[in-house]
């Protein structure tokens, strides 16, 4: 695993053929690029974004089977790392900018407003009408705001959902970011793998089939992209018998994300 999150945003910008943040520091993931391409794709026209808040890589590996929904229309995966500390304002100021914790200024669990370049601001300036759909009062609902793209703040998860299907239906975005938190919020009250927590990891791939399937109804005539990119995973804090994150160590810093690919079709 070479490469970090910072990689997630020039990948998805070569794909849609946008120039990447100013702040970017990053390479692309040269194999969705490929994967890209062996499907004839050369550049998207719409991108559907799903993070999951700490679906971890021990997650994938301990349960396969219950990520094969996920795979079945998101089967690019790559594997990479979080950054230090994993944690959430942190892991996803560098998934949406390509720099370093220290370059964009959230080292710590702390959650302001982003002041430097991000890939909403990239989109924006290529005129790529954009949304953030998450839960309210969440990492990825404060700390990109004052952009020029549209915002949907939800109470919870399955709110965010019936949101970003509406958008789709509507057809008025080009890309369309969706955050969930049950899981991570779940993982803090009990353990990463209690009876709960599965429930809720469960309930984000079920989350992701039924935005797979609005991706594919309503953008059918596109072609388009759809991502399962989460942030951080998680461990058992010993000191509190609870679930945690924020430690260098593989249960916080591995992940994988999956990446789809589909072609227009003039049904």
């Amino acid at each position: 695993m070479k490469l970090d999150l910072r990689a997630t945003t020039p990948t998805l910008c070569a794909l849609l053929s946008i120039g990447p943040p100013a702040a970017n520091s990053a390479h692309p993931h040269d194999e969705v690029l490929e994967a890209a391409r062996r499907e004839g794709i050369e550049s998207i026209e719409r991108c559907l974004v799903y993070s999951p808040d700490a679906v971890g890589r021990f997650l994938v590996k301990r349960f396969p089977a219950a990520f094969h929904t996920v795979e079945k229309t998101a089967p690019v995966q790559v594997l990479l790392r979080s950054v230090v500390p994993p944690k959430t304002p942190v892991c996803f100021a560098s998934m949406w900018t390509g720099a370093q914790p220290e370059a964009h200024g959230i080292t710590r669990y702390e959650r302001p407003v982003l002041r430097i370049d991000t890939i909403f601001d990239a989109l924006s300036r290529a005129g790529r009408r954009t949304t953030i759909v998450a839960v309210h009062n969440s990492s990825m609902d404060i700390i990109f705001r004052n952009r020029a793209i549209d915002y949907y703040s939800e109470p919870h998860d399955h709110e965010v959902s019936s949101r970003a299907i509406e958008l789709l239906a509507r057809g008025e975005h080009e890309v369309i970011f969706v955050y969930h938190c049950e899981y991570d919020d779940t993982l803090h009250r009990t353990t990463p793998l209690s009876e709960e927590a599965m429930r809720a990891m469960h309930q984000h791939v079920e989350s992701f089939r039924v935005l797979a399937e609005a991706w594919n109804k309503y953008w059918v005539g596109y072609t388009r992209m759809i991502m399962f990119a989460p942030d951080h995973g998680a461990h058992v804090d010993p000191a509190t018998g609870h679930g945690d994150h924020g430690l260098e160590i593989a249960e916080d810093m591995e992940l994988v994300h999956f990446y789809g690919f589909a072609v227009p079709s003039r049904q």
